[in-house]
């Protein structure tokens, strides 16, 4: 347990900002997984849930739930995995 008072204000603050983080990257984890979902089943709307997560991803990065050069690596893995994906579909 914390014992000065400063110490117990920082893990009231670090309580609250786990949890803002911890929706952030639930929300796009989700969002990925509906791409991918989308991308195997040849959806027709793919194009609508890439950009809703990017904006999730990018929204994650802003309010520093994990850094922008993830939030990039993983815009770049999404994309090469959904392309992987399509083109699989494409050649069956």
């Amino acid at each position: 347990m914390a014992n000065s008072r400063s110490a117990r204000k920082r893990v009231r603050s670090s309580d609250r900002k786990r949890v803002v983080n911890q929706i952030a990257k639930s929300k796009f984890k989700t969002a990925v997984k509906k791409v991918i979902i989308s991308a195997e089943n040849g959806g027709e709307d793919l194009p609508l849930k890439i950009s809703e997560a990017f904006s999730k991803i990018d929204k994650a990065a802003k309010i520093g739930a994990i850094h922008k050069n993830q939030a990039s690596r993983r815009k770049s893995r999404l994309i090469k995995r959904v392309k992987a994906l399509t083109s699989q579909e494409q050649a069956r």
